[in-house]
């Protein structure tokens, strides 16, 4: 057994004001990393200055991280970041913010490195990071990962290095001025990191009991995810759900529908957790056909009497996505070429397999 999660959590109203003084003790001088509108709008940036000021920390704001963030966007912070004095980072947000956050991190602390370090399988410290989400998705406020796009190679990409928050606050409150749009997505995608952590070979009965409470919490939301209606409850089970697959991935990694998503994510501009679940079908499916244990328990405990129910649940909430022949084969070939995600899969997989899953949606 190997279980490890350094990063202190605290799930609760008004989390970042009641955790001003930790989040503070983290430096000196903080580099906010959030985005245009999202931060703003929940009211979240507005406890972190609040919570700063109210102990004596001064911060700069970096405030232009986009939707799927690039490397470019992260070194733009870091130069912020690094020109101000930062001695730690707070990213505010979805999985966007909040994985530029950590990559800024690594980029401020080693200050004379280039771009390239990002992918360049060293051992490197990064500053502190405190994070506060306000999407119920990515679960990044418990991994150590930051997934970047990288324009030079057309595609989304974990960075080379692990690095763990030192403290999130998680409020749901933030939830309530968040789009139904963006819920759904992101909820689907916490879904994602549930299903990719438990049909997977890294999977341990310790990772599985995370996964397994995830998907009870998430199971208790699927008719307000169906009416696009959302009470304080379902806000806080969501985010609960979120987390846990944060940890849960934390130790086993994502698999293939992650990995599929990242090209038309990419080249379709499609939000990545609508990506995400339009494979999660059609990975059941090869889990199901291949005779990996644990796939009816799975889709029972998630609310659904079988796996079509399940699918009709998912094009519910997702839509139409069309993708063409052509992407499909693009798809194939890219997921052929990394094969880390090829061998998360249990069973093994085939390319029939693989060509299965981006079929099955549509």
């Amino acid at each position: 057994m190997e279980f490890y999660i350094p990063t202190r959590i605290y799930h609760e109203d008004g989390a970042v004001l009641n955790h001003g003084s930790e989040i503070a003790s983290l430096g000196r001088k903080a580099l906010i990393v959030t985005g245009r509108s999202s931060a703003v709008k929940t009211g979240a940036l507005d406890d972190v200055i609040k919570a700063l000021g109210d102990n004596d920390t001064e911060y700069v704001l970096y405030d232009k991280i986009e939707e799927n963030p690039s490397v470019q966007s992260v070194m733009e912070a870091a130069a912020a970041g690094r020109s101000q004095g930062a001695d730690f980072v707070i990213g505010i947000g979805g999985g966007s913010p909040m994985d530029a956050a950590k990559a800024a991190a690594l980029m401020v602390q080693n200050r004379d490195t280039a771009e390239d370090v990002l992918y360049n399988p060293v051992k490197l410290k990064a500053l502190p990071v405190a994070e506060v989400p306000t999407t119920c998705g990515t679960g990044s406020e418990a991994t150590p990962y930051a997934i970047l796009t990288r324009n030079d190679i057309k595609t989304k990409q974990s960075i080379s290095h692990k690095i763990y928050p030192a403290l999130a606050c998680i409020d749901a409150r933030y939830l309530k001025k968040t789009p139904a749009d963006i819920i759904i997505n992101t909820a689907i995608d916490a879904l994602g990191h549930l299903l990719e952590s438990y049909f997977n070979t890294k999977a341990t009965k310790y990772s599985r009991v995370l996964s397994i409470c995830g998907i009870e919490n998430w199971a208790a939301n699927t008719e307000a995810l169906r009416r696009r209606d959302f009470t304080d409850n379902n806000y806080n089970s969501l985010l609960f759900a979120s987390t846990l697959a944060g940890m849960a991935i934390s130790h086993t990694g994502t698999s293939l529908p992650h990995g599929l998503s990242y090209y038309i994510t990419y080249n379709k501009n499609i939000p990545h957790g609508k990506a995400v679940g339009m494979f999660l079908p059609g990975y059941m499916y090869v889990m199901h056909k291949n005779s990996v244990p644990g796939c009816k328990d799975v889709i029972s405990k998630m609310g659904f009497k079988d796996l079509e129910e399940f699918t009709l649940f998912i094009k519910n909430c997702l839509g139409d996505i069309y993708i063409t022949s052509e992407d499909k084969e693009n798809m194939l070939k890219e997921i052929k070429d990394n094969p880390k995600k090829l061998l998360s899969v249990p069973s093994g997989i085939k390319e029939g397999d693989i060509m299965e899953i981006i079929k099955y949606y549509n």
